[in-house]
C-alpha cells in the first residue's frame, strides 16, 4: 500500500504503517508479530516488504512487537540512543539498531524523516515529522503537553497523527489510583481532548487534508467524545477521524501521479 494507516493506536499497543513510492515502514510496534502481519494483510501489505521500525520510545505499548520483527525477520529498528538503551533493558534481548540523533533530519530510502523531542516520562522520546515529495506527514503522541517546539515542528503538515488521550473530567472520576491520574494529567503524562483541539486550532491551514485523533484512552474518553470536542473547536471543517486500538484505522492512500492523498 502506498499510504499511511494506523494498526493499532492506545494503550494496548501502538503500531502505524507509512509506504511510500520505494519505502515501508511502521512507527512502533507495540502489537504482537501475529497482529502486525494480520493488520497488515488486511491493507494488503506483506510483513516481508517492511524495511525497518521507527521508534518513539521504549514503553511496552509501542516496543511489544520488536524482538521477533528484528531477530525473525532481521528488520532494522531505528531509535535514538537513549531509547535504544531503554528498550534494551526491557527486552533483554540482542536487537539490530540503527540510531539517529533526535533534532536531526535524516534519509531512509525516499524518506526524509526528522525526529523532535516531545515532553514525556521516558528517556528521549521523540515525534516524527516524515516528508516524502511535497508531503508531510507529523506524527506526535504520549505527550505531556504541547510545547513551543512542538507546535512548530508541526506547521504546514498534509497529514496529522496527534494524541486526543483523554477527557480529565473523566481522569477524575475514573477509579485509578491517584498517582496514575496525577501522571496521565501532567506535563510528561498525556494529551488531553481540549489540548489536541487547541494545537490542531493553532496549526491548522488550508493544506491540512485529515487528521487522526490517537491513543485514546478506553476508560477515559470515547471516541465520540473526542470528535465532538476537537470537531466544535475548529474554525472550520476538515476531515478527522480516530485511530483505532483494535483494528485497522480508515487508511489513506497517496496517489503516484500527485504525490497527495486520495
Amino acid at each position: 500500500m502506498f499510504g499511511f494507516c494506523p494498526l493499532a493506536s492506545g494503550s494496548k499497543g501502538n503500531c502505524l504503517y507509512l509506504g511510500s513510492a520505494t519505502t515501508r515502514v511502521l512507527i512502533d510496534a507495540g502489537i504482537s508479530l501475529r497482529e502486525i502481519c494480520k493488520r497488515l494483510e488486511e491493507i494488503q501489505v506483506d510483513l516481508q516488504t517492511i524495511q525497518a521500525v521507527f521508534v518513539t520510545h521504549e514503553h511496552s505499548d509501542h516496543i511489544k512487537g520488536l524482538p521477533l520483527l528484528s531477530q525473525k525477520l532481521n528488520i532494522p529498528i531505528i531509535a535514538n540512543k537513549e531509547t535504544a538503551t531503554g528498550i534494551s533493558h526491557a527486552i533483554q534481548a540482542q536487537l539490530r539498531f540503527k540510531i539517529f540523533t533526535t533534532g536531526e533530519t535524516f534519509q531512509f530510502g525516499d524518506l526524509a524523516v526528522h525526529p523532535f523531542s516531545i515532553p514525556h516520562d521516558t528517556l528521549d522520546p521523540v515525534g516524527f515529522i516524515i516528508q516524502m515529495d511535497h508531503l508531510k506527514l507529523g506524527i506526535c503522541t504520549d505527550i505531556g503537553h504541547v510545547t513551543s517546539l512542538v507546535a512548530k515542528h508541526l506547521e504546514n503538515c498534509d497529514y496529522l497523527y496527534l494524541e486526543a488521550n483523554h477527557e480529565p473530567s473523566m481522569v477524575h472520576a475514573s477509579r485509578r489510583p491517584e498517582y496514575l491520574k496525577k501522571r496521565i494529567l501532567g506535563k510528561q503524562g498525556h494529551l488531553s481532548n481540549e489540548d489536541c483541539a487547541k494545537l490542531i486550532a493553532k496549526i491548522m491551514h488550508p493544506h491540512l487534508k485529515h487528521v487522526y485523533l490517537a491513543h485514546l484512552s478506553e476508560e477515559c474518553n470515547s471516541q465520540e467524545v473526542a470528535l465532538k470536542i476537537v470537531k466544535e473547536s475548529l474554525p472550520y471543517s476538515i476531515s478527522v477521524t480516530v485511530a483505532h486500538q483494535d483494528q485497522v484505522s480508515q487508511p489513506v492512500a497517496f496517489s503516484s501521479k500527485t504525490r497527495s492523498f486520495i
